[in-house]
């Protein structure tokens, strides 16, 4: 089998175009990993950097900024370019994506010839927006670094004087936003001319580069050192092998299942054309969401903790005390209100963006009906029943896979930066990436005739 899969990679380099978009690729991701790195003048990066590794294996890591770290690829510690990193770029699509969805006039555009275009530039003009408002967020934090991160002990991170804090913010601001913007531009340079998405390329080289902390973290798990002790054998390393394949199986199936909904078309006429019938299918597939519901989920619970935290201190109140320690992460109601936000959010996102009644309409334009539906309302509302049910599938499957990393750092004490990559979000983009770049891969080799990665059924991509 290995020697299938290493045959398989080189026949990639033997596809003249193929060699040249997968070399395109790497040096565009080369490009953006060295935005992590470059710090921006006027902070002192390496005390952020050591206050960051001294709370990568605890329950700080797990926090809000430490996943803003884990998506910018470890350039917010840093305090490099690219501490925004493409998160900017991917909200302003989200909120795009959810306007669209309730504003008829965008929900018009986007139906319109080159609409889609225009709803990208917008998106950007968007992204710029963020950036400036948080870059700016972020530079005033960093001088407050006591504020920002919990523990702080490294005194001051801002390098110039207070006589000059105005040219240290407008400074940060124009980097940390030229950074992004960058990293954008890369990101669609990949998508034209490499191979893969190049978004969602950026996102994972920046998780990928988790992987050496995570392994020195695996080794002082079994041989001590870094704080721990030498506390698991050889049984707790076969079940985390186990435990590993069986997510990475789960998610690559829930990632590619969908349900074939068979749509039949009547032969019809346009003009002097005629379209003959047949018979075809329209795949629901069962994680519509992908990893949204559970970034929307950690990011609003962040919130009710800290704020409670917050008025527990100043008031001087133990109720408010006690319910922020209820909302940490690892506490039952935490987890229960998590599963349950991810489960609201499934929903939400299938509700946003699955139109079932413009699905419907397009089909008794074009001349298809599902068997035994009427077309029409009967049509949307068939839809709408099988898209709920297999959804409640696929917001399960999240649910777990979400709180497989909070279990393993909670009840066996596996250090966190190796139980980010056992679930969450971490594996999802990972897994959900790579197929869709080996999907586009595939296709090169499937058009010069050459073995794809699967000997039987295809690859199939995200979208």
């Amino acid at each position: 089998m290995f020697a299938a899969i290493a045959n398989t990679f080189s026949n990639c380099f033997k596809i003249p175009e193929l060699k040249s978009r997968i070399l395109f690729t790497l040096m565009m991701l080369a490009i953006c990993r060295l935005e992590a790195v470059v710090r921006i003048p006027g902070l002192n990066g390496a005390a952020l950097s050591a206050f960051f590794e001294s709370k990568a294996n605890t329950a700080s890591g797990s926090s809000m900024l430490g996943m803003y770290s884990l998506f910018t690829g470890g350039a917010l510690e840093h305090c490099a370019v690219g501490a925004l990193g493409i998160m900017p770029y991917i909200s302003a699509t989200i909120i795009i994506q959810l306007l669209t969805a309730v504003i008829p006039t965008l929900s018009k555009l986007a139906r319109e010839e080159g609409g889609r275009t225009k709803i990208i530039q917008y998106g950007r003009y968007l992204t710029v927006l963020l950036c400036l408002g948080q870059g700016l967020v972020m530079a005033i934090g960093w001088e407050n670094p006591e504020k920002l991160f919990q523990g702080w002990s490294g005194g001051r991170l801002v390098l110039y004087s207070d006589a000059h804090i105005w040219f240290y913010r407008l400074q940060t601001l124009l980097m940390l936003t030229t950074g992004t913007l960058l990293l954008m531009w890369l990101g669609e340079q990949i998508t034209d001319r490499g191979i893969g998405n190049g978004v969602s390329l950026v996102i994972t080289i920046g998780i990928l580069a988790r992987l050496p902390q995570a392994g020195v973290a695996l080794y002082d798990m079994f041989f001590g050192g870094g704080g721990f002790e030498a506390k698991f054998n050889l049984g707790h390393a076969i079940a985390l092998l186990l435990l590993l394949a069986g997510v990475i199986a789960g998610v690559i199936a829930i990632t590619q299942a969908q349900r074939k909904v068979p749509v039949q078309y009547a032969q019809r006429a346009v003009g002097r054309k005629v379209y003959s019938g047949g018979t075809s299918f329209m795949p629901l597939r069962v994680n519509y969401s992908g990893v949204m519901p559970i970034i929307f989920a950690q990011a609003i619970l962040m919130f009710p903790q800290k704020i409670f935290l917050f008025l527990g201190q100043s008031l001087n109140v133990k109720f408010f005390g006690e319910i922020a320690r209820a909302l940490g992460e690892g506490a039952f109601l935490y987890m229960t209100l998590y599963g349950l936000m991810i489960l609201f959010f499934s929903y939400f996102w299938v509700a946003t963006q699955f139109n079932e009644l413009q699905i419907a309409d397009d089909l008794k334009k074009n001349g298809g009906y599902i068997p035994g539906v009427r077309p029409g309302q009967a049509t949307s509302d068939y839809l709408h029943n099988a898209m709920s049910r297999i959804t409640l599938a696929g917001a399960i499957f999240l649910t777990i896979i979400a709180l497989i990393p909070i279990w393993l750092y909670r009840i066996l004490n596996i250090p966190y930066s190796v139980a980010t990559f056992f679930g969450g979000t971490s594996m999802l983009i990972l897994v959900g990436v790579l197929l869709d770049t080996m999907r586009q891969m595939e296709t090169h080799l499937l058009m010069r005739h050459y073995d794809g990665f699967m000997k039987k059924g295809r690859l199939r991509g995200r979208f």
